[in-house]
């Protein structure tokens, strides 16, 4: 046997060996994308409950989020919309898209969400869509070492803070990765959002107002995390404002959304 029939087999086992696995990948890829989807799905779900303080262990997610209906919501106007799909809609690749965003003022963007926010958000909306039981918003805006992602749950009041969470953030442990130290977070549920018609709730350098007249509106700071810190109350400050979801708040409290 020539070595140049050695070296043509040898050519063909590898290209037919390189043509078997690129079938078996794709075929992978093709099957296992819904199960792929789905359990993005429902981790979106589980963040959305657990955010809200409704996340239980006893029954599934999907039966959990039954109640739950989400919502477009044309975010410079206030008010529901149709333009979107709101159970397939990505506000965040959509604030990467010049034609589905809006470019902010560098005065506007106190969460550093990138200098352009989605024309419309996602809400999440327990019970009656017109008078929930507590309403979700996804939040983002920039910490230490990169954006944090999370849900800020309010009481149907529109008012209340019912829970907040993070399901994606660089921050690091133990300093500003206490963003989800169930401590931490247990702080917010009861709090005021709104303080004379303006956004009200604070993360304060150091400890919080307890028995004062600020104490509806503080959260503890977090230790040593001055920037992770100061980063989560501005993105809490702009989606809570009028370049976020304030407008709707407004106009949902009002009956008019």
């Amino acid at each position: 046997m020539s070595n140049n029939d050695s070296v043509k087999k040898t050519l063909i086992v590898a290209l037919s060996l390189c043509v078997v696995c690129s079938v078996v990948v794709s075929t992978a890829a093709v099957v296992l994308k819904p199960l792929q989807q789905a359990n993005v799905q429902e981790d979106r779900k589980r963040n959305i409950l657990a955010a809200a303080g409704m996340l239980r262990d006893d029954i599934s997610i999907n039966e959990q989020f039954a109640d739950i209906q989400a919502r477009a919501v044309d975010l410079d106007s206030g008010t529901f919309s149709d333009a979107v799909d709101a159970e397939k809609f990505d506000p965040i690749a959509a604030a990467r898209d010049p034609d589905s965003s809006i470019k902010l003022e560098k005065s506007d963007d106190s969460a550093n969400i990138g200098g352009r926010r989605e024309e419309y958000g996602i809400v999440y909306l327990v019970g009656d869509v017109q008078n929930p039981d507590r309403i979700i918003m996804p939040i983002r805006g920039a910490g230490l070492w990169g954006q944090l992602y999370g849900f800020l749950a309010l009481e149907g009041d529109g008012e209340t803070i019912a829970g907040i969470g993070f399901y994606e953030h660089k921050e690091t442990p133990g300093l500003g990765g206490e963003v989800d130290n169930p401590r931490w977070k247990g702080q917010w549920p009861g709090k005021l959002a709104y303080r004379d018609g303006k956004v009200g709730i604070n993360i304060v350098k150091g400890t919080a107002d307890r028995t004062g007249p600020n104490a509806s509106y503080e959260i503890d700071g977090l230790s040593g995390a001055t920037l992770t810190t100061r980063g989560v109350d501005n993105l809490v400050h702009f989606w809570l404002g009028d370049k976020g979801f304030g407008p709707f708040l407004v106009n949902l409290k009002a009956g008019e959304a």
